[in-house]
């Protein structure tokens, strides 16, 4: 696996492995949220609101992504199939190699497969919110490792 930064050229793709890996792993989401959601990710990637490094697999193609602002995790998402393959941590090791200090995230309460997946990670809890930044309904554990 190779990481890269964000290109243009593959904005539906990663647009399309939000969409996946939401759907698999965000399931206290209804059609409205996932709808929302996919329209504010789809700005951030188009405006680069954030830092994106892509995850690549052999083929060139990308099966992840990892969104940074300075040192906060804004998004980090697998496509579905390569779930447990070391895609994740692969991104969250370079972003650490090319921010060099300690990193934030915020977590959806629900998902605890990624809340466990931080913890393998060594991120440790250090407060939560009952809504999520954009004031819906959904618990946010805040996360950082040093």
């Amino acid at each position: 696996m190779l990481v890269v930064a964000y290109r243009e050229q593959d904005y539906d793709r990663l647009v399309e492995i939000w969409e996946s890996a939401v759907r698999a792993t965000h399931t206290f989401l209804e059609e409205p949220h996932i709808q929302f959601y996919k329209k504010v990710v789809s700005d951030v990637l188009q405006q680069r609101q954030v830092e994106v490094w892509e995850a690549l697999n052999t083929e060139q193609q990308p099966v992840g992504f990892i969104g940074v602002d300075d040192n906060f995790i804004e998004m980090l998402f697998v496509d579905p199939s390569q779930h447990g393959q070391g895609l994740g941590r692969l991104l969250i090791n370079h972003t650490f190699k090319i921010k060099g200090c300690h990193l934030k995230v915020d977590v959806n309460e629900q998902n605890s497969g990624a809340a466990r997946f931080y913890e393998k990670m060594g991120f440790v809890r250090t407060g939560r919110s009952a809504l999520d930044s954009s004031g819906n309904p959904f618990p946010l554990l805040h996360l950082e490792i040093q």
